[in-house]
């Protein structure tokens, strides 16, 4: 379990493809020393849970399999690239975002971005099977950043930074038509799966 707030960055160092699919990740990570990981710990990268392997200093390795490949936007990374990195949560920490699973609903285009007063507004696709989950003011996680949604479009939301968030997370430099990896607010999934349960389909005439 994560918060969705961003105190520490990753470079990449290795991507390993091996035939069989999927990819061993290596990120030399900031807050080892501080947080102490083991193998078999939950590191938040670019929002994605992943498990930590084997940990060698600040390099940290992980599997990605095929399915995270796919659903994140993990596989369009380069090394020597910047990613988020959130430590998991342990009991009695403090809690300012919202509960994030590190569960990657999907991988979406930056359609735009311009500067608004001190911070800039930046505009996401908003995917079909998730738009009744994305709505104005509820909860996001981009990158595995806690945001809200700050309004919504025809195929499209839009959130506001602020200085703080462009300064210390990866948001700040993710140009125009590359993908962010999306977490919808669990509630808001949770609710919508229960509607659908709760349905009751038309009789058939």
């Amino acid at each position: 379990m994560f918060s969705g707030l961003i105190a520490y960055r990753g470079t990449i160092v290795a991507m390993d493809r091996p035939p069989s699919g999927g990819m061993s990740l290596a990120v030399r990570c900031e807050g080892v020393a501080t947080e102490k990981p083991e193998p078999k710990d939950s590191i938040a990268v670019n929002g994605t849970c992943l498990t930590a392997t084997r940990i060698d200093g600040e390099t940290v390795w992980f599997d990605v399999i095929p399915e995270t490949i796919e659903r994140t936007n993990l596989g369009d990374r380069s090394i020597g690239e910047s990613v988020n990195l959130e430590y998991s949560l342990r009991m009695g920490d403090r809690m300012g975002g919202h509960f994030v699973y590190g569960h990657v609903d999907a991988a979406a285009r930056v359609i735009a971005r311009g500067a608004e007063g001190q911070g800039e507004r930046v505009r996401i696709e908003r995917p079909p099977e998730l738009a009744p989950m994305i709505a104005q003011k509820a909860f996001i996680a981009i990158d595995g950043i806690s945001l809200t949604v700050a309004t919504v479009g025809d195929g499209w939301f839009e959130v506001a930074l602020i200085p703080e968030t462009l300064a210390r997370t990866t948001l700040g430099a993710r140009p125009v038509g590359s993908k962010v990896n999306l977490e919808v607010d669990p509630l808001a999934r949770y609710a919508y799966a229960a509607a659908c349960a709760m349905a009751v389909p038309e009789e058939a005439h």
